[in-house]
């Protein structure tokens, strides 16, 4: 009977150990591996974790908060397609830019070579007006051009934090995939050598995704950004 009651307890301490692991908090171990790294000048491992790592000095910390869990829709493709629309809107009016160059160009030389005072006056108005209009295209390019430049951004920072959680350098076709984007944000506090506390709030990301075959892409927890609390 003594050897059966051990028995029973030995089930209900191992019953409780894995409640406790399950349930372990991976903000928690997360945010103490990486301060541990921190504490021993591990750049490497801090990278490895982090997408912009941050240097803190840090004696202590410990979580104020924790944010609930918000699940999303993976968006790469979607800005994908933005990208793809910007690109395609922006190479469709360097005609328009070209062609208001070349007619500004030409009554410029027009000017140029005028041998009366009416034509002359008559081509400045011309030179005047094709000025105006070839400003308003290139300034309208530029707009594109900036349009552009913040579609490709984006995209491209998604596709690294994905990629990042994933664990993997690149993955072909993942700005066609499906899936969610877990995310939380939890709030510490940070204890410095001089005895004063600093509050940052930590974004943290999870990545989980299928391909068009239906193979699922799992990721883990990463550090996506520290913003620190005013």
């Amino acid at each position: 009977m003594k050897h059966k009651n051990l028995w029973f307890l030995g089930l209900a301490l191992l019953a409780v150990l894995a409640y406790t692991a399950c349930s372990s908090s991976p903000e928690k171990t997360l945010l103490d591996k990486y301060f541990h790294a921190l504490s021993m000048n591990d750049n490497q491992t801090m990278a490895a974790m982090a997408v912009e790592p941050l240097a803190i000095e840090a004696v202590s910390h410990k979580i104020l908060s924790i944010s609930p869990e918000v699940v999303e829709p993976f968006r790469l493709p979607e800005l994908n397609q933005a990208e793809i629309e910007a690109k395609k809107k922006m190479d469709d009016h360097v005609g328009p830019v070209v062609e208001a160059k070349d007619a500004l160009d030409a009554a410029q030389e027009e000017l140029d070579n005028a041998r009366t005072s009416g034509a002359r006056a008559a081509l400045k108005k011309k030179v005047a007006e094709l000025q105006a209009k070839y400003d308003e295209e290139y300034n309208a390019h530029k707009e594109l051009q900036a349009q552009y430049s913040a579609a490709k951004e984006a995209a491209a920072k998604e596709e690294q934090v994905a990629l990042f959680s994933l664990g993997v350098k690149s993955l072909p076709g993942i700005r066609e995939m499906s899936g969610e984007v877990h995310s939380k944000t939890v709030q510490i506090s940070v204890k410095t050598k001089s005895g004063a506390e600093k509050k940052y709030n930590v974004l943290l990301k999870r990545y989980i995704l299928k391909d068009q075959a239906g193979k699922p892409n799992t990721g883990r927890w990463i550090i996506v950004k520290f913003e620190p609390v005013a």
